[in-house]
């Protein structure tokens, strides 16, 4: 809460842990902070590291993923709406010696790239766990995955909602799919996904930017320069609260103006 306080500016926090995710929780909305929890956060855990070799580098990321008592702790925090977003943490270092290796083929933890891809299986992640598995259920999902999103950096309603007069940016999933994820699914450069093996309840099948067919059955439709730039005010969260801590309020701090 300390940047916050010290420059009344808006603060996104992703918690390191769930221990401080809760602690977070207590005092982030009275102080304008935003909060999210990582997908890896909610399922992986420190088992997925142990692998044979340096294969266990592939999962190296910050912070790491912990034990199931944790990830319940994440999914109780999302539940009360303590954590308001789920993100994807997306960092595509390949498992070679252009990313992961760049140090070779045996290199020790501080030589290993920190992070690991999420972007493309997230939505199919968080829908298997949510909705399939009864976890939260799909208006939560909904909510997590593109209503918070839109009201935290102000684009809501024309982002976020299924209204006269927004944009119609409109996934479509056929709940009963199965899918089970492949490397070989991957579209981006990173060539692995850290869910390899994983079976899946419940896959978008169809994709609508604008009202527009983008994305159908794993087909991409949109043209490179179809998308567009929508500036963000960032909304209430943005704005700025006109509380400092007392140390940098020249009313508390015997009139040592700091800022």
């Amino acid at each position: 809460m300390g940047v916050r306080g010290e420059s009344s500016a808006p603060v996104w926090d992703m918690p390191r842990s769930p221990t401080a995710a809760r602690n977070l929780a207590e005092t982030a909305e009275a102080h304008g902070v935003s909060t999210q929890a990582c997908l890896r956060g909610t399922g992986l855990t420190a088992a997925d590291l142990d692998k044979p070799g340096v294969d266990g580098a592939k999962w190296m990321c910050s912070p790491p993923p912990r034990g199931v008592a944790d990830q319940d702790a994440l999914w109780q925090a999302l539940a009360l709406g303590d954590l308001q977003t789920v993100s994807s943490d997306h960092a595509p270092y390949r498992f070679d010696e252009t990313g992961k290796l760049r140090a070779g083929a045996i290199p020790n933890f501080k030589q290993i790239a920190n992070g690991m891809p999420g972007l493309q299986v997230r939505l199919p992640l968080l829908f298997d766990a949510m909705v399939s598995k009864g976890r939260l259920g799909l208006e939560k999902f909904v909510e997590l995955t593109a209503t918070a999103p839109a009201k935290i950096y102000n684009l809501h309603p024309r982002k976020g909602s299924i209204a006269v007069g927004a944009d119609a940016d409109i996934a479509i999933w056929e709940p009963a799919r199965e899918v089970t994820l492949t490397d070989a699914m991957v579209h981006d450069l990173a060539g692995y996904t850290p869910y390899a093996g994983r079976k899946l309840r419940g896959w978008p099948v169809t994709v609508l930017s604008r009202g527009r067919v983008i994305v159908a059955d794993g087909k991409r439709l949109a043209e490179p320069g179809s998308g567009r730039f929508l500036a963000r005010s960032g909304g209430d969260a943005a704005k700025p609260t006109g509380r400092l801590v007392a140390d940098m309020d020249p009313a508390r701090n015997f009139g040592a103006n700091l800022l």
